[in-house]
């Protein structure tokens, strides 16, 4: 019993003493449905989904997704229209210095979520992650890599590592979370 008491303490104190416990909680909570309607839509898993946009935003709390609700890093692009946000990254000029890059900034979360899902769908050097089913989060996790969504060699390792950590994988098999009510 004392093993048990001692064991509810260090796990309470811990969650206590790492904030990012509770800023992940609150993120998931925040848009797990929202990534589910994603997968619906797009094939996408949601795990990943949600993976990354934790990864990415920085807990929803990176300059990039609080001014530009920016969840998931995506520059602009040549053919973007939309909004722009300009932040220092990994963009280097001919001398080899840092230089803002441009960003794509979003109205709401919801755009983001809506855009990353189309910009993987749109783009052919990820056509295909789409083979994969979207429970097979760590195929997608590599294709992402692979195909060349981040400069980190262990982005892959990273985002599987997110979806382990927060049982992110359960959403992959989660129904479609908007039913309509049926009026009687």
């Amino acid at each position: 019993m004392k093993s048990f008491i001692l064991a509810c303490v260090i796990l309470t104190f811990c969650s206590v003493m790492d904030p990012t416990v509770n800023l992940s909680k609150s993120y998931i909570d925040s848009y797990k449905e929202l990534a589910v309607v994603e997968m619906h839509r797009s094939g996408i898993p949601a795990s990943i989904i949600l993976a990354q946009g934790l990864h990415e935003s920085g807990l929803g709390k990176s300059p990039l997704a609080v001014k530009a609700n920016n969840h998931f890093g995506i520059k602009c692009k040549n053919y973007w229209m939309g909004k722009r946000y300009y932040h220092i990254d990994d963009d280097t000029d001919s001398k080899g210095d840092l230089i803002e890059s441009c960003f794509r900034k979003y109205d709401n979360d919801m755009d983001s979520y809506i855009d990353h899902s189309n910009f993987l769908m749109d783009a052919p050097h990820y056509e295909n992650l789409f083979k994969f089913p979207s429970t097979d989060y760590i195929s997608w996790a590599i294709g992402l890599k692979k195909s060349g969504y981040a400069t980190d060699p262990l982005y892959a390792e990273k985002l599987v590592k997110i979806i382990e950590k927060h049982q992110l994988y359960q959403y992959d098999f989660w129904p479609y979370p908007l039913k309509r009510k049926i009026q009687e």
